[in-house]
């Protein structure tokens, strides 16, 4: 995130929120960019945030690689569903034991141009399932696909990236219904996309 400020990118994480530290949390985010995930792991760090990643992440990338294989994050392969339900189902259950939060980003892939995609249920479904105590905290990520937006280079400029936190919920009623108010939830906070 520092390195990122000397292109002018800010970061500005708003949180109105007395999050407990002492429950799970499934943390649910739209997702514009890999520049989303830095600023959650530094903001939430007192909640030890593990991601849902694709499998392809875990090789081949210093650091992050090695941390999502070895750190508690579920690494899906989205070409073998047992798997990725059986690996989704693993980190239920770890962040319901340890009090740990899950990241999931439901639309299944990173939004380009910043207009959110439809979210895709099943993955938080059995997050909800293997962690019934959780509270379920959705985020709102603004204009951090504007640093990818020619690519990996040139990186772009000046980018204001917000991060807003809406009221966290317990897990209740029909798993549906409410994957649809929080991604109503989520949607309404993403400011409207400008290139």
């Amino acid at each position: 995130m520092r390195c990122t400020n000397l292109l002018g990118t800010r970061y500005h994480f708003e949180n109105a929120h007395a999050i407990p530290k002492n429950k799970p949390l499934i943390i649910v985010t739209n997702h514009q960019s890999m520049y989303d995930i830095p600023p959650i792991i530094w903001y939430m760090r007192k909640h030890h945030p593990k991601f849902v990643s694709k499998i392809e992440l875990g090789k081949g990338i210093p650091s992050v690689s090695y941390n999502l294989r070895h750190g508690g994050s579920a690494l899906i392969n989205r070409k073998d569903p047992k798997q990725s339900i059986e690996a989704l189902q693993e980190l239920g259950q770890y962040i319901e034991k340890h009090n740990r939060s899950a990241v999931i980003f439901p639309e299944g892939t990173r939004s380009r141009t910043g207009v959110p995609k439809p979210f895709r249920t099943t993955g938080l479904k059995v997050l909800m399932k293997h962690a019934p105590s959780a509270l379920i905290v959705p985020i709102s990520i603004n204009n951090s696909w504007k640093m990818l937006r020619f690519g990996q280079f040139p990186m772009g400029l000046g980018a204001f990236i917000k991060f807003k936190v809406h009221l966290p919920m317990a897990i209740q009623g029909d798993a549906e219904t409410q994957i649809a108010q929080v991604e109503e939830q989520i949607k309404n906070g993403i400011i409207e996309v400008k290139s």
